[in-house]
């Protein structure tokens, strides 16, 4: 990656434990990345390895316990809880495999609602949230609610919301894991169009292998450590195992 690519996300040393009935667990073990502007990540790693609470840090969702996190280059354990929640609303949007949308609202709301935290007015919010799932595709179920959506078409109103306020930095929690795998190609295509066309930094946490064949680089989490890095062009995937060329 060159040295000329603006770094977004950086980690130094970043660590966190948990401690539970007297057992202390180390979720991360001091871990060192840098993620570029315009990127496409893709984190990969077996379950309990670290990846919820790696993306829980680098998402100002929860603080380390020793280490720091620079979201813009700006020291996240710096940041009183009025500035961490504009980072939270502005810099990032956060994409989960089981949708989270509201129930009783209809597509358009869903979108629209982070807005309202963002500051932007009602007539604003309507032209943008409308924007914004002709984006994804669904442009003509504006007035739909989630029961009456398939799991990929509100898999993509979750992916128009967390595009509200225009961040620069999407997190995606296993994106297609609730997904077939047609509608998670259709979902995979969306996240590399907005990365491709918006510029949109996009981490994927994911054990789907098909993401491998979009992002610019793979990194393996084990144990709360990062195991290794590698660029697309730098892996093979052959049938029962992934390796480096």
């Amino acid at each position: 990656m060159s040295s000329e690519r603006r770094v977004i996300i950086r980690t130094v040393g970043l660590k966190k434990q948990y401690v539970m009935k007297g057992v202390t667990t180390d979720a991360l073990r001091g871990v060192d990345v840098e993620i570029y502007d315009a990127e496409f990540i893709s984190v990969m790693g077996p379950s309990g390895s670290g990846k919820s609470t790696f993306f829980n840090m680098i998402g100002a969702l929860d603080r380390p316990t020793t280490g720091r996190v620079f979201i813009d280059e700006v020291d996240v354990a710096q940041l009183t809880a009025e500035e961490l929640a504009y980072v939270r609303c502005h810099k990032i949007g956060y994409i989960f495999q089981s949708y989270n949308l509201v129930q009783y609202m209809t597509a358009l709301e869903n979108v629209t609602t982070p807005m309202v935290f963002g500051g932007v007015g009602p007539d604003e919010s309507r032209r943008r949230g409308m924007e914004l799932l002709e984006l994804v595709g669904l442009g003509d179920r504006w007035h739909h609610r989630p029961l009456e959506m398939s799991g990929g078409q509100q898999q993509r109103v979750a992916i128009a919301r967390s595009l509200a306020n225009q961040p620069t930095v999407l997190l995606c929690d296993e994106p297609t894991a609730n997904l077939d795998l047609h509608t998670g190609q259709e979902i995979l295509d969306v996240l590399r169009s907005l990365n491709e066309k918006k510029g949109v930094t996009v981490i994927c946490a994911t054990h789907d292998h098909r993401m491998m064949d979009m992002c610019d680089r793979l990194m393996w989490i084990r144990d709360g450590a990062i195991e290794r890095v590698a660029r697309r062009d730098e892996v093979h995937v052959e049938v029962g195992s992934i390796g480096e060329e």
